[in-house]
C-alpha cells in the first residue's frame, strides 16, 4: 500500500526495493545496517515508511512483510536470529528510529486503519480520550484523501509494530505454529522489558552519532498533569479536534515518554476496540460483531497483562502507598502506579465483555481464560512472593491486594457471572471444558480472595451518607491528587467512593448491578453444581461403555454384524479419542471444581446431597434413563434450560424409532445409496406390473398362499405406536397390499456375505453358478421352515 509522502522518490530507495527482490534475507539485513550506519537522517527518512512496511507488512493485510508471526527459531534459525538482533530494542532499525527522531520528522499514519472506536472519533472530528492522539490529527489539504496522524519516528515504528498482529490475516489453522515460539511474540516481550523495566530505568536512546541525543517529545497537554494518571479521566465534555492544545516540552517526562508511548499503543491497538456506547449496544441480540479477536491475539494481550503486573508491583514499599506520595517520586515510579488503573483496566474489561459474550464455546476459550485470570492474579507477579507450600495449598490472598480488588470489581463480579453462563452452555464432560470450571473455581476459592470481593461489595453496596443523592454522576478525579477526597473524614466513604466510581465508570451511570454473593448467582453456582454432578455421572457411564463394548464393535456396526442404535445416548466428544485418561481427568477436575465452589459459596454438604437429588439421574425400573427436563404445556412437553443441556449434551434423551414406511426411511450409514436408489426403482416397477399377480397369489389358503404371504407382506402395523412424549395414542391401521422388496440386496453386511460364501466356494472348487444354485436352494428350505413356523404361531393364537 502507498502512502502520501511529500518527499521525493530517491536512489537510495529503488536501490533498496530492487535489492528486496533479488538478494537473500541475511545479505538484504546486512545492507540495511551498513545504510543505517553510513547514511544520514535526510536520505533515511524517505526509506523509513517502506522499511517499517517491508518488516511488519501493509495495514490493509496484502503484503506480509518478514511474517514475524509465523518465524520460529526452531524451524528457521538462521532468519530469525537475524530479524531478532535487527528489530532488537538495542538493535540497528531502533538505531534508525533514534536517528530520524533526533531530527524532528514526521510521518503520516491513515486514520482509517484506527481502531473502530477511535477512527469514529476523529471521523466526527471529536478528539479522542486517549492523549496519544492530542496535537497529531492533520487535516488534508483540498482534495486530500482522510485525515492523518503525524507521527514521531518512535510512534510510527511502534503504530505499524503492534498493528500487524491485528490487520495480517489469521493463521492458518493447518499451520501449527506455537504463539510463543514466535518472533513476534518474544519482540514484544523485549520491547516490554526495555521499556517498562522492573529493576532500573528506562536505557537511554541509542544515537548513532557519537555524543548525540534525541530530542524526547512531551506527549501530553497541560490539562492532562501527569500527577493524575492513577485517577480517572478530569473531563466529561468532548474535545473538538479544531480545539487541540500545543504541547510544552516537560523535562520530568523525558525519562519515560518512549514507555508511555510504547504502552499506549499497545493497548489503543489490541484493546481499544469497544467503546462503553459500542458495548451496552453489543447487549443486543441483533448487534453484530465489529471486531473478532483471535487466540493468537489473546495470547499476546495476556503477555502484555503478566509484565504490566510485574512493571507496577516492582514499585519500593515506600514508594507503592499513596500515603507515602511526594512530588519528588520520579516519572518513572509514577507512571508504575499509574499504567494499569490509568490506560488499561476500562479497554480490558470492555474487551474481556465482549470475548466472554461472544466467543465460540469451545476448548479456544482457555486463551482468553487465562488472560481474565492472569489480571486477577497481581500477587502472581509482585516480587515478594513466595513459593508454592510443599503441601500444595495454596497461599492467602495478603490483604494489601485488597484496594486493587475493590478498584477492579467487576472484573471479578461480572465476568465471574459471564463465565457462570458460560459453563452451563458448555460439554462438562469433555476434560477441557472441565479443567476451565476448575481453574476458575480454584483461582476464586485462595484463602482470603473471596473475603475481599465480598469486601468490595458491600462498599458499593453501602448507602451513600457522605455523598449526595445523584453525586456518583460527577464521580470524577481532581486536577491535584489527593484534594477532591481530603475533607472527607471516614476512611471507609473514601475506600467506597472508589468502588463506586470504578463500575459507575465501567458501566455507566445508571447500571444495575448484580452482586457475585447475592441470590441470583447462587442460584446459577447451584444449578452449576447440578450440572457437575451430571457430567461426573456421564463421563463413567461413557467410560463403563467403552470397557464393555470392544474396539471392533463400531467397525462391525457399520457392517451390520451387531446390533446398531442410531439414537445412540451419547455425543462423541473427546472422551472417545482420548479414553479412561480422559475419563479420570475430566472427574478429578469436576470433583476439585465442586469441592472449590462449596468453599468460595459456602454451600453445605447437605445442598450438594440435595442437589443430586433431585437431577433425577437414577434409572427406572426399566433400566433406561428418564427424559429430558421439561414442562407441560399447551401443544405438549416443552425443554426447559436444563432440558436442553442434558439432550446437547447426550445426558437424556427421548425414545425415538422409525413409524413409517420402512420403503421410504432414511438410508443407513450401513447401506450404498445409490444402490438403495436403484433397488427401489426396479421393486417398484415389478410392484406395478404385478401387483395384481401377487394379491391373488397371497389370497390363497394354502401353503403357496402361506409362502406368499411371508415374502410379499409387512407385519402388521397395528401394534405399533407414536411415542408422543405427552402420551402414546394407537396408529390406524394402514393396510398395504403385497409388495417386494429388495432393499435388503443395498447393504453392507448382504454383499460382504455373498462375497464370503462365494470366497469360500471357491476354495472347494465350486464356481459362480453352481454356487449361487446352492444359495437359492438353501434359502427356499429356510423359507418354507420359516412359513411353516409362521402360520403354526398364528394358528396358536387363535
Amino acid at each position: 500500500m502507498a502512502f502520501p509522502h511529500l518527499q521525493q522518490p530517491s536512489f537510495l530507495l529503488a536501490s533498496l526495493k530492487a535489492d528486496s527482490i533479488n538478494k537473500p534475507f541475511a545479505q538484504r539485513c546486512q545492507d540495511l545496517v551498513k545504510v543505517i550506519e553510513d547514511f544520514p537522517a535526510k536520505e533515511l527518512h524517505t526509506i523509513f515508511p517502506w522499511l517499517v512496511e517491508s518488516i511488519f507488512g501493509s495495514l490493509d493485510g496484502i503484503l506480509i512483510g518478514w511474517n514475524l508471526r509465523c518465524l520460529q527459531g526452531r524451524m528457521n534459525p538462521v532468519e530469525y536470529n537475524i530479524a531478532m538482533e535487527f528489530l532488537d530494542p538495542g538493535g540497528p532499525m531502533m538505531k534508525l528510529v533514534y536517528k530520524l527522531q533526533a531530527e524532528d520528522y514526521k510521518f503520516d499514519f491513515p486514520v482509517s486503519y484506527l481502531p473502530g472506536p477511535v477512527k469514529a472519533s476523529i471521523q466526527e472530528r471529536v478528539l479522542p480520550d486517549s492523549p496519544l492522539y492530542h496535537n497529531k490529527v492533520q487535516f488534508p489539504p483540498t482534495g486530500g484523501l482522510g485525515l492523518n496522524l503525524a507521527l514521531n519516528p518512535f510512534e510510527y515504528y511502534i503504530f505499524f509494530f503492534a498493528l500487524s498482529l491485528i490487520t495480517q490475516k489469521p493463521l492458518p489453522v493447518s499451520l501449527h505454529v506455537r504463539t510463543s515460539d514466535c518472533a513476534y511474540f518474544i519482540l514484544v516481550d523485549r520491547y516490554l522489558s526495555w521499556f517498562l523495566p522492573t529493576e532500573g530505568s528506562v536505557p537511554p536512546p541509542l544515537s548513532s552519532s557519537p555524543g548525540g541525543t534525541s530530542p524526547s517529545p512531551a506527549p501530553r497537554t497541560p490539562a492532562m498533569p501527569f500527577a493524575s494518571y492513577g485517577l480517572h479521566h478530569t473531563s466529561l465534555l468532548k474535545r473538538h479536534i479544531s480545539h487541540q492544545t500545543s504541547v510544552n516540552a516537560d523535562p520530568a517526562s523525558h525519562e519515560i515518554w518512549r514507555s508511555e508511548t510504547l504502552l499506549q499503543v499497545f493497548v489503543e491497538m489490541w484493546l481499544h476496540h469497544y467503546s462503553l456506547e459500542m458495548y451496552q449496544k453489543m447487549q443486543s441480540p441483533h448487534a453484530k460483531e465489529s471486531f473478532t479477536p483471535t487466540e493468537e491475539h489473546v495470547l499476546v494481550v495476556r503477555l502484555l497483562l503478566k509484565h504490566l503486573h510485574a512493571f507496577a508491583n516492582s514499585l519500593k514499599p515506600e514508594q507503592a502507598s499513596p500515603s507515602t506520595h511526594s512530588h519528588a517520586t520520579s516519572p518513572l515510579e509514577e507512571f508504575k502506579r499509574a499504567a494499569v488503573p490509568r490506560f488499561v483496566q476500562q479497554k480490558l474489561y470492555l474487551f474481556l465483555q465482549h470475548c466472554f459474550g461472544h466467543w465460540p464455546l469451545d476448548a479456544s476459550f482457555r486463551a482468553v481464560l487465562e488472560m481474565w485470570l492472569s489480571y486477577l492474579q497481581p500477587w502472581r507477579y509482585a516480587p515478594e512472593k513466595q513459593a508454592q507450600s510443599s503441601d500444595s495449598q495454596p497461599r492467602c490472598v495478603s490483604e494489601k491486594w485488597a484496594p486493587f480488588v475493590q478498584e477492579n470489581l467487576l472484573m471479578y463480579t461480572k465476568l465471574f457471572v459471564g463465565f457462570l453462563n458460560r459453563a452451563l452452555r458448555t460439554d462438562l464432560v469433555s476434560p477441557k471444558n472441565a479443567l476451565m470450571v476448575f481453574r476458575v473455581a480454584k483461582v476464586f476459592a485462595q484463602p482470603n480472595l473471596a473475603e475481599m470481593i465480598q469486601k468490595g461489595e458491600q462498599l458499593f453496596l453501602e448507602p451513600e451518607l457522605v455523598i449526595p443523592h445523584r453525586q456518583h454522576r460527577l464521580f470524577t478525579a481532581p486536577t491535584v491528587t489527593g484534594s477532591f477526597l481530603s475533607p472527607w473524614p471516614p476512611a471507609v466513604t473514601d475506600a467506597s467512593f472508589k468502588v463506586k466510581s470504578h463500575v459507575y465508570g465501567l458501566e455507566g451511570q445508571d447500571c444495575k448491578y448484580t452482586p457475585m454473593f447475592g441470590p441470583e448467582v447462587r442460584t446459577l453456582v447451584l444449578r452449576l453444581a447440578q450440572l457437575i454432578t451430571q457430567a461426573k455421572q456421564t463421563a463413567k457411564s461413557i467410560s463403563d461403555q467403552c470397557v464393555e463394548n470392544p474396539a471392533g464393535h463400531s467397525f462391525l456396526s457399520w457392517l451390520g454384524f451387531s446390533p446398531t442404535d442410531p439414537n445412540g445416548l451419547y455425543p462423541a466428544n473427546d472422551l472417545d479419542e482420548m479414553g479412561q485418561d480422559s475419563v479420570r481427568k475430566t472427574d478429578e477436575y469436576l470433583e476439585k471444581a465442586l469441592e472449590y465452589l462449596r468453599q468460595i459459596f459456602r454451600l453445605s454438604e447437605a445442598q450438594l446431597a440435595q442437589l443430586t437429588f433431585a437431577l433425577g439421574t437414577t434409572q427406572d425400573e426399566n433400566g433406561k434413563k428418564q427424559l429430558p427436563d421439561c414442562i407441560v404445556g399447551d401443544d405438549g412437553l416443552i425443554l426447559t434450560p436444563l432440558g436442553r443441556y442434558q439432550i446437547i449434551n447426550g445426558l437424556r434423551r427421548f425414545e425415538i424409532e422409525y413409524q413409517g414406511d420402512s420403503e421410504l426411511q432414511p438410508i443407513r450409514s450401513y447401506e450404498i445409496p445409490s444402490l438403495v436408489r436403484a433397488l427401489f426403482r426396479l421393486s417398484s416397477t415389478i410392484n406395478r406390473r404385478f401387483a395384481g399377480q401377487m394379491v391373488a397369489l397371497c389370497s390363497r389358503d394354502d401353503f403357496l398362499g402361506s409362502f406368499c404371504r411371508y415374502h410379499l407382506t409387512e407385519p402388521v402395523l397395528a401394534n405399533r405406536h407414536l411415542l408422543s412424549p405427552v402420551g402414546r395414542r394407537q396408529v390406524a391401521n394402514h393396510a398395504r397390499g403385497p409388495r417386494l422388496s429388495l432393499r435388503f440386496l443395498g447393504s453392507y453386511r448382504t454383499l460382504l456375505s455373498l462375497l464370503l460364501v462365494f470366497f469360500v466356494a471357491s476354495l472347494f472348487c465350486i464356481g459362480p453358478l453352481p454356487c449361487s444354485l446352492l444359495l437359492v436352494l438353501g434359502y427356499l428350505l429356510y423359507a418354507m421352515a420359516m412359513t411353516l413356523l409362521t402360520e403354526r404361531g398364528k394358528l396358536h393364537q387363535l
